[in-house]
């Protein structure tokens, strides 16, 4: 699914509207207190980092403190439920990236529901994954690759970082769309997955277009294809997997933000003008791309298209390879 940026008018007169109207909920100019921002992981992670820019821009923006709690802790999960049980007066918010919808998905009892207990704001910034290779794979392309794990069914490791993250099922949909097989390793994380395919451990792996890309730019490691629908800006002339013998492969890391259920619609109206006023900002958007990251800054409805759309599409891979909880 491609999720176009925000229209030009409707930002501009959603920004008029934020800037000379008083923004109310009930009787009460928002915001008037701090505003508590939850995230399911620890600090210093991609999550982390894109909630505290976001959250320094938007005190700054609007005079009162946006503070990050850092929940981390059962994929997510944990911080999701605190925050789905928060008042809906927008004094608590949700920083989420993908795995706020795949997740539940791997509970037999998920405590929130993805669509009905929260309130999308926006999606923030999309950014593709690398598939990269050792070097000494005899392969020069993704139809290379392709072809290899078709002559040869499980003769490829290829590492993920965590069962059940968003990379393992990438990689379960990737054997699905090429019919291909190869071995899945499972690693604790994305730094021991990346030694393990420099090492020849398993032949290849995904990764972020900085710390993989850094690895492809000095000749450590050879990239064969981005999993987004489309090319990324950071290596235009890198193939898409889709265009390369899997149609329809988008595999993306998002992150956006969320309010709970019940939260009235002039305050996600408001805070959306603020999150895409602040992403669309030069220094902002200079910054996340820098990190890989393309900004989004999409409506709410968009956003929420997106999760259910994510929600079919992992729940689908989930049940088919039995990743699921038992």
């Amino acid at each position: 699914m491609t999720i176009k940026p925000i229209h030009t008018a409707y930002l501009a007169l959603v920004i008029l509207l934020g800037g000379f109207i008083p923004w109310r909920a009930g009787a009460v100019a928002f915001p008037e207190k701090p505003v508590r921002v939850i995230i399911g992981f620890a600090p210093g992670g991609a999550t982390d980092i894109q909630a505290r820019l976001f959250s320094q821009k938007l005190s700054e923006e609007t005079g009162q403190q946006f503070i990050v709690d850092n929940r981390p802790g059962a994929g997510s999960l944990i911080a999701a439920s605190i925050a789905k049980d928060a008042t809906p007066d927008g004094y608590t918010l949700l920083a989420v990236t993908t795995s706020y919808t795949i997740a539940p998905a791997l509970r037999k009892k998920p405590p929130y529901d993805a669509v009905r207990d929260f309130q999308p704001i926006s999606l923030m910034t999309k950014a593709p994954y690398l598939l990269v290779a050792n070097k000494a794979l005899p392969v020069k392309s993704m139809k290379d690759y392709i072809a290899h794990m078709r002559s040869k069914p499980g003769a490829i490791n290829h590492g993920v970082s965590g069962h059940g993250s968003l990379i393992h099922l990438g990689a379960e949909w990737l054997q699905e769309a090429t019919g291909t097989k190869f071995n899945v390793i499972t690693y604790k994380g994305t730094g021991p997955a990346m030694l393990a395919v420099m090492s020849n451990e398993v032949q290849s792996t995904f990764a972020n277009t900085v710390s993989g890309g850094q690895y492809v730019k000095t000749g450590r490691l050879r990239a064969l294809a981005v999993t987004t629908a489309t090319r990324s800006k950071a290596f235009p002339d890198l193939p898409t997997i889709a265009e390369s013998g899997a149609p329809g492969y988008d595999v993306n890391t998002w992150h956006g933000w969320l309010a709970p259920r019940n939260t009235p619609r002039a305050l996600i109206a408001r805070l959306n003008a603020l999150l895409v006023k602040i992403a669309r900002a030069p220094d902002t958007e200079r910054l996340l791309e820098s990190s890989g990251a393309e900004v989004i800054g999409s409506t709410p409805d968009e956003f929420r298209k997106l999760i259910a759309d994510d929600i079919v599409r992992w729940g689908r891979i989930i049940r088919q390879t039995g990743l699921g909880e038992k």
